[in-house]
């Protein structure tokens, strides 16, 4: 078994859920809903559950042995790690950008300020 797509949405929030994923399996089979939560021992990943009439959560879909299930977290949660770094990777380069954005408006400042003194 080997998953060949995985798709992150990430959530903005205080909450625990950090982002939902879904992964696709062999390019054949896709299993959406699976939880990225922000445990006491770091992250995990959830399997898509439901709402038993009970109160209790029943997993739809799950690994059916722990080799598989790690696996499955590991690849989901290397996933959402790269996603943070490429996110904050753009900001920094956008912050950068934006620094070097401002120095060249203060040089043409400086620039205009010095040819108005020139000529006075």
């Amino acid at each position: 078994m080997e998953i060949t797509d995985i798709r992150i949405k990430k959530f903005e929030s205080d909450n625990r859920l950090k982002a939902i994923a879904a992964i696709t399996i062999d390019e054949c089979f896709v299993v959406h809903e699976l939880r990225v939560i922000d445990g006491k021992d770091g992250l995990f990943v959830a399997m898509p559950s439901r709402k038993m009439p009970n109160g209790e959560f029943k997993d739809v879909a799950h690994p059916i042995n722990q080799e598989t299930r790690d696996y499955i977290e590991g690849v989901v949660i290397r996933a959402y790690e790269n996603l943070l770094e490429s996110e904050a990777e753009e900001k920094a380069q956008a912050e950068q950008t934006e620094e070097q954005e401002d120095a060249s408006e203060e040089t043409e400042e400086e620039s205009d300020t010095e040819a108005e003194e020139a000529s006075e």
